[in-house]
């Protein structure tokens, strides 16, 4: 525990941002890349680097040359808002690179909570951005997100065409507001969820451990399947994860409405996948889904499903 002299006096939930269907422009907001990689906050209290995950989980051990670089920071006390990824060489940030552990990890910071003594909670984005672009020297493994353009629809543009995963529009005016903010909103080019893991499939021919994963996410308080994986797994990852599901087995579906499979093995909706996908059907079911990873940063009770007419 850092000493009450350098302790920031408070602890803070990320400002998550809304999703929204279609790019948009307002005068006064601005848009940056939407980065494919995990939510963290980071405290700075003296010597002491403390990086947090979305759900409160410590990662400071998870991402120790975040850490070290954080540490060089002019600012004896500092509370940073940012995504830790890690680029393609093409220059795009890749979830499944995190998942891999390559070491080619920075933190890209867009927002500043309190810096030297200043509690910025309650200043606009505006002044948070720019004591986080005065705070962040240039040390490697730290950079600013990146504005796309000054333009909403132009920004959206030049995401779709860099291959980005999409943009994320930000009120210049608003406070830091904890939790879900209608004055944070993104948009997404490339389609990736979050569903939870409620079960898998047999292996067929020479696959060992498992064959597809069927996936839900919950409306209205009840876990609806949304379909299933099949690809995107290495031997290796195959091996991890039936590690990970022998203690979740049960008997009972975890969906109100279980699929008509054979051979299902059904589990403990606890886990948490990665996917991307080509669309959403009408029926709200999953188009070409393909497995990138596990995320452990958000809840199951978090995961949604997209509600009726927004797919």
């Amino acid at each position: 525990m850092p000493s009450d002299q350098n302790r920031i006096p408070f602890r803070v939930r990320p400002m998550l941002a809304t999703l929204v269907q279609k790019p948009f422009h307002k005068p006064g907001w601005i848009y940056e890349e939407k980065y494919d990689g995990y939510r963290i906050l980071a405290y700075k209290e003296g010597d002491r680097v403390t990086l947090v995950s979305r759900n409160g989980n410590d990662r400071t051990a998870t991402y120790a040359s975040v850490v070290r670089a954080i540490r060089q920071l002019r600012a004896h006390k500092l509370l940073l808002d940012g995504e830790v990824v890690a680029f393609d060489s093409h220059g795009i940030s890749r979830f499944q690179l995190l998942q891999v552990g390559s070491t080619a990890t920075a933190y890209a910071v867009f927002d500043c909570v309190y810096s030297s003594g200043r509690d910025l909670r309650y200043e606009p984005l505006e002044i948070r951005r720019a004591a986080a672009e005065s705070a962040v020297d240039k040390v490697e493994g730290l950079m600013m997100s990146r504005r796309l353009a000054d333009n909403g629809l132009e920004a959206y543009k030049i995401a779709k065409k860099k291959g980005y995963e999409g943009l994320v529009a930000k009120d210049l005016s608003s406070p830091y507001i904890e939790g879900r903010s209608s004055k944070w909103l993104k948009v997404k080019v490339h389609q990736e969820e979050e569903l939870v893991i409620g079960g898998f499939t047999e292996p067929e021919g020479s696959r060992r451990y498992f064959g597809a994963l069927l996936l839900g996410a919950h409306d209205g308080g009840k876990l609806r399947y949304v379909g299933k994986v099949g690809t995107g797994f290495s031997e290796d990852t195959l091996a991890s994860l039936y590690r990970k599901f022998r203690p979740l087995v049960q008997s009972k579906p975890p969906f109100v409405d279980p699929p008509r499979e054979r051979n299902v093995t059904y589990l403990r909706p606890k886990l948490i996948a990665q996917i991307s996908f080509q669309e959403w059907t009408a029926d709200r079911k999953l188009r070409q889904p393909v497995f990138l990873g596990l995320r452990d940063d958000k809840r199951p009770e978090e995961v949604r499903l997209p509600a009726k007419g927004t797919v």
